[in-house]
């Protein structure tokens, strides 16, 4: 109860003192600091997603500025020889403003990316946005079939079929390519399941049907169940590693990723980075308030 309470609280606190918990998820404000923390995670054997943070923009020279910075840390992650590509928030993008101009600069990046031989995993946002999203990555996916993804999450009621649609795009030669999660937005009852078993139950329904239809998995989850249950799942269908990897945000169970990693599995995390960390790191609080623990600590040995 006092983890909640502190949770609820703290988002309205001084951003120097919400900076002890997020310092722990975020890489840094900056670009360097996100390159050194890719490096630093190559050096481990894990690969990354870099991701700028910022979402839900309310105008459309946020968009464009938002564009221009994706295509500069392309640049910059690519030539220094980065193992990983990027994720993308459509809000960044102006998804909620005008999707026309969303598509075309998140093809503007995509097109870059490939030029680089580089990927762009497109992340899902809240169920407003699941519509637009999908059809702009069908429209993507047609057009860079190596170099674009997705992410679905299992909580929403729909996903099951959203899946089951967006069959079509996969093939042998370009396997249609899926970050699978639970999922973190505040959705109504009608939208999303709420029961922690029965989420956990359709993440793997989910993975089930990627795996049957030989689709690529990065599978997303810091729960340690589901981490055992897929590995289940990987070892009875025998699929190959070259079909799947594991997935987790920076900072979060550090070691259980690193037990994934000495089993021989292909990691990637997560990396944010970027000035506008404040709203990101406050979503982390709420999705996890045990964290809270870990700031009273922090504020105590800093004295």
């Amino acid at each position: 109860m006092l983890n909640k309470l502190i949770a609820n609280i703290l988002p309205y606190m001084p951003k120097k003192l919400v900076w002890v918990f997020s310092k722990r998820y975020i890489a840094g404000e900056s670009m360097e600091e996100g390159l050194l923390a890719s490096k630093l995670l190559n050096e481990k054997g894990i690969e990354v997603t870099v991701d700028i943070l910022g979402e839900f923009i309310s105008t459309l020279d946020e968009a464009k500025k938002n564009r221009d910075e994706y295509l500069e840390v392309i640049e910059r992650f690519t030539s220094e020889n980065v193992k990983g590509n990027f994720s993308i928030k459509p809000t960044m993008f102006g998804i909620l403003i005008d999707k026309e101009v969303c598509y075309n600069f998140l093809r503007e990046v995509i097109q870059f990316a490939a030029q680089k031989d580089s990927f762009i995993r497109i992340d899902m946002e809240d169920s407003q946005c699941v519509d637009m999203e999908l059809d702009i990555f069908r429209r993507l996916r047609n057009e860079f079939p190596k170099h674009v993804g997705l992410v679905l999450q299992a909580y929403l009621r729909r996903t099951e079929s959203d899946l089951i649609a967006l069959n079509d795009l996969n093939n042998e030669n370009y396997p249609i390519s899926f970050r699978l999660c639970k999922g973190i937005y505040v959705e109504p009852e009608n939208i999303a399941f709420k029961e922690y078993d029965e989420v956990r139950q359709h993440f793997l329904t989910d993975l089930k049907y990627m795996f049957e239809n030989k689709m690529y998995v990065g599978i997303a989850t810091h729960d340690r169940y589901l981490v055992e249950q897929s590995m289940q799942i990987i070892r009875e269908m025998n699929i190959p590693k070259d079909m799947y990897e594991f997935q987790m945000l920076y900072g979060v169970t550090p070691e259980l990723r690193q037990s994934i990693v000495n089993d021989g599995h292909h990691m990637r995390v997560y990396v944010p980075f970027g000035e506008k960390w404040f709203n990101y790191s406050t979503r982390r609080l709420k999705e996890n308030p045990k964290m809270a623990q870990h700031i009273i600590k922090a504020l105590f040995i800093r004295g």
